[in-house]
């Protein structure tokens, strides 16, 4: 797993490496409470995405060595896997998407399938991934995609004060 990643295809998703338009369609995605949230953030509504914002989120998206933005068409958002260690055959999945319109329509699960796909024809033999308990969309994704719960970690996420 490299940074000269394949793309990745399904019925309605190319997943590839960023271009310069995702800067302006991640800008105009703006913040929202229910994703930012979802990301463990602290949602500030006196808050907005600026310009520097969506070329950071991007910039993060090309410096990671196995990632992906999900393309529907355009960019709603990435996906990953990180911690990958060769030698125990694991790595950390983590996605999200940034665009309202497509949350609760299987694309999450869809780019998931995807890189499950790369990452275990390429040997990986586990991928593992961090939810908060309160993102019940993001459970049932996980599900969906054969992920089963082993633990939980209790107060290890500081989200809106609590």
């Amino acid at each position: 797993m490299t940074a000269d990643l394949p793309e990745l295809r399904s019925a309605r998703l190319i997943l590839r490496r960023p271009i310069p338009k995702d800067v302006e369609t991640r800008l105009a995605l703006g913040r929202h409470r229910e994703i930012v949230e979802g990301y463990g953030g602290t949602f500030d509504p006196n808050a907005t995405l600026s310009q520097g914002d969506a070329e950071a989120a991007t910039r993060f998206i090309e410096q990671q060595n196995c990632a992906w933005v999900i393309d529907a068409g355009c960019f709603i958002g990435h996906v990953r896997l990180q911690n990958i260690d060769r030698q125990d055959k694991r790595a950390t999945l983590a996605i999200g998407i940034d665009d309202l319109a497509y949350l609760g329509k299987g694309y999450g699960a869809e780019a998931i399938k995807l890189v499950l796909g790369y990452a275990f024809d390429r040997g990986l033999h586990r991928v593992s991934l961090r939810v908060l308990s309160s993102n019940s969309r993001a459970i049932a994704c996980y599900r969906k995609c054969g992920f089963v719960e082993e633990g939980r970690e209790r107060e290890a996420a500081l989200v809106n004060g609590a």
